[in-house]
């Protein structure tokens, strides 16, 4: 079978490699890919948004399964254009990608299907909001309403910060129409978990949780970016609280989806804070999480084809479970100096053959390839990903792989899994 994997960063990376070791797939196409996808995979030069050059590219090429990496076609509804010729693609169509594509509506959609969450208003006015802000306890949690590229959500700790914060989403419009509303909602406490899990609507098969590390800097601090690493598997992830989790969470989304005449296909992305009171959700994503997705599917022994067949065909049922390694995953992504803001680009890399072997992956996110020659594209240049018995020697191989690659200005956080709880039972 051929496949087709769209988008260009470090997820897709990850998918095309997965899916290439798939003993049913001929071929791997990527549109548009990016320099390291172009060892696993024939790039295609149509970019992740262009739906009808993409449409027509899977017709004429007769890929099997589509498979979409980034929100931002799915929430302009690919997969409905590609179902209208029958073909076979991976991911939520237009109503259920709203999950993601509106904070206004996930929330309305928790509160109504009592999935818990925390405390929140909407507001399409920044004066409205501002004067909300006068009686508040901070800090507070500010989103923009749309898709911002992961960076649409800012913590604020005083009434100052929130004001700059509203302004800048509603007034300035730092993150265009995705900022004409926002939601404001209650600060959670507790430790942040990812999980993700495979569903055709009706059958759920959860993977492995994992954490992402969303600020720039050591320490958490610094702006939200789309993730400087991850680890896998969380400790935090008890069979107890895998429970809650699926009961007051998972099921009951599906399930209110549902009700709301949606049928949800693809992966479902939760990203969860565990309170004292219970699991809460954050976010929902509606494709796999980046870069979550570099430290959980490495270590899936299940064929990754046929569970995203089964999900298509809505035959989930028929896999009773999913088969995973013992050890654990660690990524460390490293990134331009000056991410998220302004940043190089074109500057060259160094070091990368250096690393790869079975428990040392280097996933590309931002390169691009001249001649012989990778250099930077992106914000996020590199997924570095060690596999191992256990969390410390993954993130020891992890962190080896980072120190023998170069490029100039190139920042990492050197803090990843350091608040990796004492080893429980974890559920696989």
């Amino acid at each position: 079978m051929k496949v087709l994997v769209i988008g260009s960063g470090g997820r897709e990376h990850v998918l095309a490699w997965k899916l290439s070791k798939s003993r049913n797939v001929d071929k791997v196409f990527c549109a548009p890919g990016n320099g390291g996808i172009s060892r696993v995979a024939k790039c295609v030069n149509i970019k992740a948004n262009n739906i009808k050059a993409l449409v027509d590219f899977a017709t004429r090429n007769k890929i099997g399964l589509t498979v979409v990496g980034p929100e931002d076609p799915l929430t302009k509804g690919i997969v409905n254009e590609f179902q209208k010729k029958r073909m076979k693609i991976f991911g939520p169509d237009q109503k259920a990608a709203q999950l993601e594509g509106s904070k206004v509506f996930t929330k309305e959609f928790m509160k109504k299907y009592h999935i818990p969450t925390a405390a929140f208003k909407v507001f399409s006015t920044s004066a409205e909001a501002i004067g909300f802000c006068k009686s508040v306890e901070f800090p507070v949690v500010i989103k923009a309403d749309g898709l911002a590229a992961g960076k649409g959500v800012i913590l604020a700790r005083n009434f100052e910060q929130a004001v700059a914060s509203i302004e800048d989403i509603m007034n300035k419009k730092i993150f265009g129409d995705a900022g004409n509303k926002i939601v404001i909602e209650s600060f959670l406490k507790g430790a942040e978990i990812s999980v993700m899990a495979f569903t055709d609507g009706k059958t759920i098969l959860p993977l492995l949780s994992s954490q992402d590390h969303k600020q720039a800097y050591d320490g958490d601090r610094g702006p939200n970016t789309g993730g400087m690493g991850a680890y896998c598997p969380t400790s935090i992830m008890n069979n107890a609280l895998y429970d809650q989790v699926m009961e007051y969470i998972i099921r009951p989304t599906i399930t209110g989806l549902q009700q709301e005449g949606i049928t949800y296909k693809g992966i479902l992305y939760a990203g969860l804070m565990i309170t004292e009171t219970g699991p809460k959700v954050l976010e929902y994503n509606c494709r796999f999480g980046d870069p979550e997705t570099q430290v959980v599917l490495p270590l899936l022994k299940t064929d990754l084809l046929e569970l995203m067949l089964a999900v298509v065909n809505q035959k989930l049922a028929g896999i009773q479970k999913l088969n995973w390694s013992d050890e654990s995953a660690a990524c460390v992504v490293m990134a331009s100096k000056g991410y998220p803001s302004k940043y190089r680009t074109g500057l060259k890399i160094s070091g990368l053959q250096n690393v790869n072997s079975n428990a040392l992956q280097v996933f590309h996110a931002g390169t691009e390839q001249k001649g012989n020659q990778y250099v930077t594209s992106g914000g996020r240049v590199l997924g570095v990903v060690g596999i191992d018995k256990t969390l410390q020697q993954a993130l020891n191989k992890a962190y080896q792989g980072v120190n023998k690659i170069k490029f100039e200005g190139a920042m990492f956080r050197r803090d990843i899994g350091s608040k990796a709880l004492k080893p429980k039972t974890s559920v696989r």
